[in-house]
């Protein structure tokens, strides 16, 4: 199989952002977006996903973190799709369940081409460690239009913000995982339309 990286930059007047993403890495990151909090789920991405990742981001912030967040997760959806590439011989769909202490969410995804997100996450609290909770939908929207993907969030339990959000990083890094694990049974693009 090719190396399954992908390397890119996204300037815009309110940010500047470079990633770097090897599927197929060990769980290791560079993390840096001037948002301690979403650094820290950032690198839960790499970590639980089993993908090196590298963001280097500096936007707006004395604005508010909004641009920063949603443009990296638009990054972030624009480099898992290069890297994914024809997505010949992957599983294409995957599936987590991760607890974290009262947090239990679940996320549910396939590499369909077809971009859409179901969130369904109900917060205690604005904001964790400067992060809004808001931007969670927003940065999964990104990732989900960019990445094209069918991506469902579900919280099945949970009542402290910072664990739910974590929960909801961690079970996206896992599924994410999960969908692109090749697939030795595989040969092709996993599709009837022999597209994706």
């Amino acid at each position: 199989m090719e190396a399954r990286t992908a390397e890119l930059t996204r300037a815009t007047k309110e940010t500047q952002i470079t990633v770097r993403l090897d599927l197929d890495g060990a769980g290791e990151s560079q993390i840096d977006t001037g948002i301690g909090f979403f650094d820290h789920m950032l690198d839960q991405v790499a970590r639980h996903g089993l993908m090196n990742l590298t963001v280097e981001a500096r936007g707006d912030l004395h604005i508010d973190p909004h641009h920063t967040i949603e443009d990296t997760g638009i990054a972030l959806g624009q480099a898992i799709a290069r890297a994914a590439g024809e997505k010949a011989g992957i599983a294409r769909y995957g599936s987590a369940v991760v607890p974290l202490d009262e947090a239990l969410i679940l996320v549910s995804l396939d590499l369909s081409g077809r971009p859409f997100l179901d969130f369904q996450m109900r917060f205690s609290a604005e904001s964790v460690g400067g992060f809004p909770v808001e931007m969670a939908e927003e940065f999964f929207r990104a990732v989900a239009t960019h990445a094209g993907l069918t991506l469902h969030i579900r919280q099945l339990a949970g009542k402290n913000a910072h664990h739910q959000i974590e929960a909801a990083f961690k079970a996206f890094a896992k599924a994410l995982d999960a969908a692109t694990l090749p697939d030795p049974r595989r040969t092709g693009v996993p599709s009837t339309k022999g597209v994706l």
